[in-house]
Parts: structure tokens; C-alpha cells; sequence
């Protein structure tokens, strides 16, 4: 899911500085000079004004480019909605990203409870940046959705509920599963280990603490 609700164009930035296990963007991880000049894909927005609602900036992780902000800006300029997915790992660019009004809807990943984020990520103090990135959308006012992206085998039942719960106590409306997905993935371990379903009785559980809860994929 892009964007619900609307029709846009997705920018899909390179580069990321985390290794998750469960990445289908693997390609966009390493910036390997296969790149599309922002120019042409500024040129094919102004093509597009009045056709399409909004421009989604993706990845890959998006604020792991320096130039996001005025990508954001000139969009903005073209009279699109903006809309950003990332993984809340550079909560100062979110914060610049909010205070100028460049973010109508966020997307982030919350990747696992904070106690084990390391290990999902592979990164070193990636769980307190996470934690700072979503006080910041859940005060900005702009529309936004966490999510979690599911396997068995990363995440149990209660990690799960943990996330839930912590998001929840932090003022959290909105928060959606998202099933793992094999295509794109780098890990052919996880890739051929089929998942177990989160149990109903858990899915109704999470759906009592947010306005609006959903599984996807």
C-alpha cells in the first residue's frame, strides 16, 4: 500500500544504513550509481500536474539522502501532497521535514520491540532514534500509520503484542501487520521458512487499542 486513498507516484530513494533480515528492497540498499537524475523525475512531475494527487517518497530509506528535503520542497511547489515511508532512523531530517510542513503522510516501520531493535536492524542505537521519530509524528499533526512486518521467525506472539501495546501507551491511532513478503528479499533462510499466522485472538486484541488496526499482505 503506496498511499490509500490516493493516486501518486513513488519516488523509490537509494541507500540504507540498517540490514534487516526481512527487506524487499534489497536492490535499494547499497546506492550502486543506477540512479535516475532528480531532474528527469522532476520533469515527469510537472507532466503529471492535475493528473495525479501526491508523490511518495520510498526506498530504500529516504532520509538516508541528503537532498530529501528540497526533493520534498519542489514537489510541494508543484502542488502535490508529499507522503514519506521510512524507518524513523534520522529523527533531526523528520523534525526539519515536519517543522517546514513538507510531510502531509507518514509511513513507519516499527521493526520490533526497542530491547531487541539491534538485532533486527543490525544497528547500534537504532532503537532510541526510532523511539525520538515517532514522538515527532505522533505530535506533528500529519497523517500517519506504524507498521510491523511479520514472520514467525523473527518476531513471537508477544513481541508482537509488546510493539502493540508500546505504541499504544505512546498515543499511537494507527497501526497495521504487514505479512513478509519473499519477493526482493536477500535472505534465503527466512525466504524458505514459511511463517505461522498470528493467532485471531491477538489480531482482536490489537484492534481494541487503535482507531484503526489492519493485517496486510
Amino acid at each position: 500500500m503506496e498511499w490509500e486513498g490516493k493516486l501518486a507516484a513513488v519516488v523509490f530513494a537509494q541507500g540504507c544504513s540498517w540490514r534487516c533480515r526481512y527487506c524487499h528492497n534489497t536492490s535499494l540498499v547499497p546506492p550502486d550509481g543506477h540512479l535516475i537524475p532528480w531532474e528527469d523525475v522532476l520533469a515527469f512531475l510537472q507532466e503529471r500536474q492535475g493528473l495525479i494527487d501526491g508523490v511518495v517518497f520510498s526506498g530504500g530509506e529516504p532520509t538516508a539522502q541528503a537532498a530529501l528535503h528540497p526533493a520534498m520542497a519542489a514537489a510541494k511547489e508543484l502542488g502535490y501532497e508529499t507522503a514519506l515511508h521510512t524507518n524513523g532512523g534520522q529523527p533531526r531530517l523528520l523534525e526539519r521535514l515536519l517543522a517546514d510542513g513538507l510531510v502531509d503522510d507518514i509511513a513507519m516501520d516499527v521493526k520490533a520491540p526497542f530491547c531487541r531493535y539491534h538485532e533486527v536492524t543490525r544497528a547500534r542505537g537504532s532503537a532510541r532514534k526510532v523511539q525520538q521519530s515517532i514522538g515527532l509524528i505522533i505530535a506533528s499533526g500529519a497523517d500517519y500509520e506504524f507498521r510491523t512486518t511479520y514472520h514467525s521467525d523473527l518476531l513471537s506472539d508477544d513481541e508482537v503484542l509488546q510493539i502493540a501495546q508500546d505504541l499504544a501507551w505512546r498515543g499511537a491511532h494507527t497501526y497495521f501487520v504487514q505479512k513478509y513478503r519473499i519477493e526482493g528479499t536477500g535472505d534465503m533462510p527466512l525466504a524458505l521458512t514459511p511463517s505461522r499466522e498470528l493467532p485471531t485472538s491477538l489480531l482482536a486484541r490489537l484492534a481494541e487499542m487503535f482507531a484503526r488496526f489492519g493485517v496486510r499482505g
